[in-house]
């Protein structure tokens, strides 16, 4: 069984779809839809803005988006997922490659959910950081003991690699504590705030109320998502856990494992770069890997 991922912020580059913009019609039809939709020309970024612009959350997060559904929708009759699942930001992409979402609404989602993450980042001062070589639980143990400020679990990427979110003297804090307890590194990461954890709760009631706003459809197969990482097809669970994602952690490891164990034998990212492909072989370097970018 093949099942199609996505990947989520940080995997943008600049020049990203530009070749599938010249040289697919589609690809270019459904590209200057979304610079209409969003209201302003995201594809003069993508394809030669600079670091600065591409890496605003508003513009990345509708970036690696477009990048990602245009690819699916371009490959037509290809384009066959028996499952598929995406990374924080790339959920919503799955479920526009699955039919649960359309293009546009998907879209418009997307971008509703950065403008509101970036709210959340600007009123209060958060961070993230990546823990290297930690089992799992030693670093949910750690967070919890860290009672005076905020820092949480954030992203469960693979085997020793964990990604904690909180304020910058919560991170500060668990990061002595988890040298401690023998992390190779602990390196903090270039981004706005601290997605996946309590400081987006601003962002959550905000995405929420457009969620619920949004026609949803059942989907043509299941999506594994990151709040539960389970396989859904139910629309009001998929929505729920839509919500829930933006405050709790991405499982992203148990997701993959639990696509292997229901049949997933080869996985196939979509989307800017290889992130994904790499994390899926830390977990299992049984299954087959490939990409289109």
């Amino acid at each position: 069984m093949t099942a199609y991922i996505f990947p989520g912020q940080g995997a943008q580059f600049i020049g990203m779809g530009k070749e599938l913009y010249t040289e697919n019609e589609l690809a270019r039809i459904l590209f200057e839809k979304a610079n209409h939709l969003l209201g302003f020309r995201i594809t003069d970024i993508m394809f030669s803005g600079t670091e600065d612009e591409l890496k605003q959350t508003k513009v990345t997060q509708p970036a690696i988006f477009l990048h990602s559904v245009i690819l699916a929708k371009t490959m037509g009759e290809n384009f066959k997922p028996d499952m598929v699942a995406g990374h924080s930001l790339g959920e919503f992409s799955a479920l526009v490659a699955n039919q649960c979402l359309s293009f546009e609404n998907g879209l418009m989602l997307v971008s509703k959910r950065a403008m509101a993450m970036q709210k959340a980042c600007d009123k209060a001062s958060s961070t993230m950081s990546v823990v290297l070589g930690l089992d799992d639980q030693v670093v949910i143990d750690v967070c919890k003991t860290i009672t005076d400020e905020i820092v949480i679990p954030a992203n469960f990427n693979c085997p020793g690699q964990i990604v904690i979110s909180g304020s910058p003297k919560g991170i500060e804090l668990c990061t002595e504590k988890l040298m401690e307890k023998g992390a190779k590194r602990v390196l903090p990461l270039k981004v706005s705030g601290a997605f996946h954890s309590p400081f987006m709760g601003p962002a959550r009631t905000e995405l929420s109320e457009a969620i619920d706003r949004m026609p949803f459809h059942k989907p043509k197969c299941p999506i594994y998502q990151n709040y539960t990482a389970k396989a859904s097809t139910d629309v009001n669970t998929i929505k729920q856990n839509l919500k829930d994602q933006l405050t709790s952690p991405v499982l992203w490891t148990q997701s993959v494992k639990n696509m292997i164990a229901d049949g997933a034998t080869s996985f196939v990212e979509l989307g800017p770069g290889t992130v994904l492909q790499g994390l899926i072989k830390k977990i299992d370097a049984t299954v087959e890997t490939s990409g289109k970018n």
